[in-house]
């Protein structure tokens, strides 16, 4: 059971109606770790930047090497409800977690993902190299900057215990 209470849309204020409000009409749904974080809306718009870095990185990035990446780092971070999030992306698209045949520029994301994950420290001068000879430096940036939201989304749903969403029980490992 979560640490954190979800709010409760009756009693909320006007500005955390208006933020969940703003939230189902751009994505649709709202999340356990969504509704806890509507406690404070400004750290719910912190962590929902999470879909504007996403952007960014597609017209370079495809979907599968994204959540290939994020799920690397929520695995490095044993962080369930995003490594749950993101295997239900891979699943719903045709893909086994456990089977991917990766390419050669989703290894080095991934490799990324979790030196970074693992110890931001500490990621390979040689992972920088690789990475630099196949992308530019504003995707860097915005890649790193994903990164960090992708591991302080972890770092919140652990330190909380967000509990899993119904929706994504059945693609638990545990499941």
């Amino acid at each position: 059971m979560a640490h954190l209470s979800a709010i409760d849309y009756a009693t909320a204020s006007d500005e955390i109606r208006a933020e969940h409000d703003r939230e189902l009409r751009l994505r649709g749904r709202m999340t356990n770790m969504k509704r806890i974080l509507l406690h404070s809306p400004a750290a719910h718009r912190i962590y929902a930047e999470w879909f504007t870095l996403r952007d960014l990185l597609k017209p370079t990035l495809d979907d599968r090497a994204i959540w290939l990446f994020s799920k690397e780092i929520a695995e490095t971070k044993h962080a369930e409800v995003p490594v749950t999030f993101f295997r239900r992306a891979l699943i719903d698209n045709g893909l086994d977690p456990e089977a991917i045949e990766l390419t050669a520029d989703e290894a080095l994301l991934i490799g990324f993902g979790k030196a970074v994950a693992a110890d931001a420290n500490a990621v390979p001068d040689e992972t920088w190299a690789a990475l630099k000879s196949r992308y530019d430096e504003t995707l860097l940036v915005n890649l790193t900057a994903f990164a960090g939201i992708m591991v302080a989304t972890c770092v919140f749903t652990g330190a909380v215990k967000v509990d899993l969403d119904p929706e994504l029980e059945r693609y638990s490992r545990k499941g």
